[in-house]
């Protein structure tokens, strides 16, 4: 929402409630200072001071979060209630010896300028509250605005008509509005039934206070203004739980305690007004009646009061109020199959559950899931995780909405949650990608084993067994050459014995795991001389690793070396291993041709690489100063990687 419209609507807003708000204060004043006799007519007035003061609020709070046509009714029900109090206190101030000159125009108002909100507010507002289409909805609506509007108009073209039919008409479309209003709590969208409850008992009341008014029955003239009174109890704190969607931010306490205690003086005193008359016929004795009457107010208010607060409660905070709706965040984290399914879900319960419009939840810059549809401004929220910035919650009100500084507050307790579920996700799924290079890894070293065997060792084998029935043929005929082929098949023999002792020293010697890493990589320095290449091997406090780290540590120097024996060309090589930042670092270089430009990573340099990162570690490959490769590895120790 443009920020200029949005101060427009404070400003209205504002203009509202004081518009309301002063017109029930001067009317007061007025009265006061007129001092009328005390009749009944003082309930109406009493009445249209609290309408104009309520629903002044109760309009201007709405009307700031959200652009809705029920503040505005509210906003017709405060003002009118305010002018027809104040020609009421006009007329009596006006009659007063020394008053001024009477003007009837705002005498009349006490009779008029009540009609079109108070009647609007059980035959019209009910049928406004909901967010999805009216459907046949409107027949209702379309009844109740032309009832109003008929009884506010014949108030003003003749005053002097009873006007019963329209009032009966008001009563019936009333009795059916508070029915309609409490099947839409019972059968309609989940999301919007909070309230609505609520909202159908002051409709059902303001519809019955007019009963009186259609029939001669002995009922007390003050019966109609009680009830206009009791209806005040529920019907505004009903409609703002309603037409706000429980996003009471702020203003949940305070609602919350005032309906408390509407409801609770109201239900007290129609108990002792009811015990007080029963027992005036059965029980004997003047004033003891009022006496019974008291002990059962006495009796009740703490059970009645414990369960108002309940449903109080229930009214204002809405699904919130049931704690099995507040892990319902966390259900995703153990059913989500991907870091997808996890946003997708917390997404959709933060838009819920805060009756959001949309909420987007961005990580790392590429993967984003979101609900619902943005059409208004969006807020955004960092997720932080560790003080580490790992995604985006980005989230819109509804259209004419707008979030307050409590709703901000919850937004960053979430984030810190949502925050939290995504870096658990995120190291699942780093596990999982650990596991399929695990698997890639042995998949290649057993490739690695069966091209040894396959290549090597088995045509060998092969040859042997060949040469031997070679040899055999020639013992019978030529004694001398069959020893001397037999000298050579034993030769090629040893080649391959020596070929599997390289094999299995390269996949794990047994030194390593009688000794340690520092003497297993000590007796690569004999293998690799009879290559020709003069290796040195340095370790420092490498006996702290773990067997698996000392694994990975040996195959990576291991490989690093089988590379510069295959490819390198190198006359030197230098092993390395110490303790470095935490953890075991390890530098392997020679001086041989260096790493090609053209050249692409094989197995060996893939090998590394899955090693380290088994380990939390890494692996880098350079260029060494003075010519050759280093290639440097490093991974956490195990106090660190624990």
């Amino acid at each position: 929402m443009p920020d200029t419209l949005r101060r427009t609507r404070a400003w209205v807003a504002t203009a509202i409630a004081v518009a309301a708000w002063a017109l029930a204060v001067v009317s007061t004043v007025l009265l006061v200072l007129a001092r009328p006799p005390l009749d009944a007519n003082l309930w109406f007035f009493v009445v249209d001071v609290t309408v104009a003061c309520v629903y002044g609020t109760v309009a201007a709070i709405t009307l700031r979060r959200r652009l809705h046509p029920v503040p505005v009714l509210l906003a017709v029900a405060a003002v009118g209630g305010g002018l027809a109090g104040f020609g009421y206190a006009y007329a009596w101030w006006s009659a007063r010896p020394g008053g001024p000159e009477p003007i009837a125009a705002i005498a009349d108002l006490q009779g008029i300028a009540w009609v079109p909100g108070t009647m609007a507010l059980f035959l019209v507002v009910p049928w406004l509250v909901r967010d999805h289409p009216l459907g046949l909805a409107w027949i209702g609506l379309a009844a109740g605005a032309a009832v109003a509007a008929a009884l506010s108009v014949v108030n003003v073209v003749a005053p002097d008509w009873p006007a019963t039919e329209l009032f009966a008409a008001s009563v019936v479309l009333g009795l059916a509005t508070a029915a309609e209003t409490e099947w839409r709590h019972r059968r309609g969208p989940e999301d919007e039934r909070n309230g609505l409850g609520w909202l159908a008992l002051g409709t059902a009341i303001l519809a019955v206070s007019f009963v009186p008014l259609l029939f001669d029955w002995d009922i007390p003239y003050w019966s109609t203004p009680v009830l206009h009174l009791l209806s005040q109890a529920v019907f505004p704190a009903a409609v703002l739980v309603a037409v706000l969607r429980n996003q009471l931010w702020g203003l949940g306490l305070a609602v919350r305690r005032t309906v408390l205690a509407g409801l609770l003086t109201s239900g007290l005193l129609a108990l002792y007004l009811v015990v007080a008359l029963l027992a005036g016929r059965v029980v004997p004795g003047q004033g003891m009646a009022q006496l019974v009457a008291a002990g059962s107010v006495a009796v009740a208010v703490q059970p009645l009061r414990m369960w108002l607060a309940t449903r109080v409660h229930r009214l204002v905070h809405g699904p919130a109020a049931d704690p099995a709706q507040v892990v319902r965040l966390g259900s995703h984290l153990g059913d989500a199959g991907s870091v997808e399914d996890l946003l997708r879900g917390l997404a959709e319960d933060i838009g819920r559950s805060m009756r959001l419009e949309s909420v987007r939840i961005e990580v790392d810059g590429d993967t984003a899931m979101g609900w619902g549809r943005p059409t208004t401004a969006v807020e955004t929220v960092p997720l932080v995780h560790r003080g580490d910035e790992v995604g985006r919650l980005e989230l819109t009100a509804p259209p004419g909405e707008a979030l307050d500084g409590r709703a901000q507050s919850t937004l960053r307790d979430l984030a810190a949650v949502v925050a939290t579920a995504v870096a658990v996700a995120r190291a699942a799924a780093s596990v999982d990608q650990l596991r399929d290079r695990v698997a890639t890894a042995r998949l290649e070293e057993r490739r690695v084993i069966r091209r040894e065997i396959h290549d090597g060792l088995g045509p060998s084998l092969a040859g042997l067994r060949l040469g031997l029935q070679g040899a055999r043929n020639l013992l019978d005929t030529d004694v001398a050459a069959g020893k001397r082929l037999l000298s050579a098949l034993q030769a090629e023999l040893d080649q391959r014995v020596d070929a599997v002792r390289t094999l299995s020293h390269h996949l794990l010697p047994p030194v390593l795991d009688e000794l340690g890493l520092a003497p297993a990589l000590e007796e690569l320095v004999a293998r690799y001389a009879e290559d020709g290449i003069d290796l040195s091997v340095c370790t420092q406090q490498v006996e702290t690793l773990s067997a698996t780290q000392a694994a990975a540590a040996y195959g990576i120097v291991s490989e690093a070396l089988a590379n510069v024996s295959r490819h390198a060309h190198a006359r030197r090589a230098w092993v390395e291993a110490c303790p470095h930042d935490g953890g075991i670092r390890l530098t392997i270089a020679d001086d041989g041709a260096g790493v090609a430009p053209d050249a692409v990573p094989g197995v060996g340099s893939r090998s590394m690489r899955e090693r380290a990162a088994e380990q939390c570690g890494y692996v880098e490959v350079g260029a060494r100063d003075g010519g050759g490769t280093v290639v440097l590895a490093w991974f956490p120790s195990k106090e660190m990687a624990s």
